[in-house]
């Protein structure tokens, strides 16, 4: 039989990748007492990085809720 592939929840990930791109233990280190391979960690800091800069980005509809403003337009209608 083959083994199945281990799934890991983005939360896990997220912590595992910030350990290491802090630096406090090595790659090699960290693979060893989560029990994942050294080149997934690296996979998943590497990801962190591109991404980090569109966790912060604005976009044009930045705060705004689109199910409330429909409900505000039905809303006005009813009224008018």
């Amino acid at each position: 039989m083959s083994k199945k592939r281990a799934q890991y929840s983005s939360e896990f990930k997220a912590k595992v990748a910030l350990a290491a791109i802090r630096g406090e233990e090595t790659v090699p280190q960290l693979a060893s007492r989560y029990g994942i391979h050294p080149t997934e960690i690296n996979s998943w800091k590497r990801h962190l990085i591109e991404q980090a800069a569109e966790l912060f980005a604005r976009s044009d509809g930045a705060g705004k809720d689109k199910g409330s403003i429909d409900d505000l337009h039905r809303v006005i209608g009813q009224l008018t």
